[in-house]
């Protein structure tokens, strides 16, 4: 059963290392959350390191800039481990073929920047879906249009073999009080409709590892036991967690404060139910990271 905490400190000093999803726990898209910025600042001043882990699909330089746009300290973190990132050194190498059909946003090219790292990159050209080798999708071009509008496109891309590279794992996202779908909706569908879909943030594993380097990059390396993930997806966060067999501290307050009827701490019967129906179990649970 997981055991209800009311601050990250109370179980920080068991942990060299924070794991930190953004969005629902650092910040709403629109606002960082004051608690838990100062939350990771305590604990950077008390020696450990802080690497926010994101299904955000785009490469760590554009969520830098996000982060400072939208307010959040930049001595709250040390590093960032993004979907984005990793994804796109799948495309680099060749995942999905060179000729690629788009989906997303215009704030979303920033996925084709150059990766310095990838030697030989192959080089990638963005087509219309009929000339395409494989889809690089970094979520809806309409965040809050159903997602089955995609359905035709994606029966002919699954008619033609496509892969799809999901730059974004996530289902949906609040951005304020209004919720959006995100990229791993419409690579659900298409996995559906028997599409294939290619996954590289939380829950999977790519992710992990590029944040493991990160830290490692850092000249600090730590074991898995010394780490806590932290997130408000069960899905993602806390399944992913698991995956990797490391502790985690869920967010009640973030997608699931409706479920778990967190307004500052969760209804406990309620927050047990539903870790139980979505068959999780995160070591910690907290309504709000502070």
């Amino acid at each position: 059963m997981t055991q209800i905490i009311t601050a990250l400190s109370e179980i920080s000093d068991q942990y060299d290392a924070l794991f930190v999803d953004l969005w629902g726990c650092i910040h709403n898209g629109v606002a960082p959350f004051a608690e838990a910025v100062t939350a990771m600042q305590d604990y950077r001043k008390r020696g450990g390191i802080v690497i926010y882990v994101t299904n955000a699909p785009r490469h760590r330089a554009s969520v830098a800039k996000q982060l400072g746009k939208i307010g959040v300290a930049e001595d709250s973190y040390d590093d960032i481990a993004t979907s984005g990132d990793s994804a796109r050194a799948a495309m680099f190498r060749g995942a999905i073929g060179e000729k690629v059909y788009f989906i997303g946003q215009p704030h979303d090219q920033t996925f084709f920047d150059p990766l310095e790292i990838i030697r030989d990159p192959v080089n990638i050209k963005q087509v219309p879906l009929d000339e395409a080798e494989g889809i690089v999708c970094c979520g809806p071009v309409d965040p809050t249009a159903d997602p089955d509008v995609n359905r035709g496109d994606f029966l002919y891309a699954k008619q033609k073999g496509l892969k799809l590279l999901c730059a974004n794992p996530d289902i949906v996202v609040d951005r304020g009080e209004h919720r959006e779908w995100c990229a791993g909706a419409l690579a659900k569908l298409y996995t559906e409709m028997g599409g294939e879909s290619l996954y590289f943030g939380k829950p999977h594993p790519p992710i992990y590892d590029l944040a493991r380097r990160r830290l490692t990059a850092l000249g600090k390396p730590i074991s898995d036991n010394r780490i806590l993930c932290i997130g408000d997806g069960v899905l993602t966060d806390i399944q992913g967690a698991q995956g990797e067999d490391i502790d985690s501290l869920f967010i009640s307050g973030g997608l699931a404060a409706e479920e778990t009827k967190t307004t500052d701490h969760p209804d406990p019967d309620l927050l047990s139910a539903y870790l139980e129906k979505e068959m999780v179990s995160p070591r910690y649970s907290i309504g709000k990271l502070r």
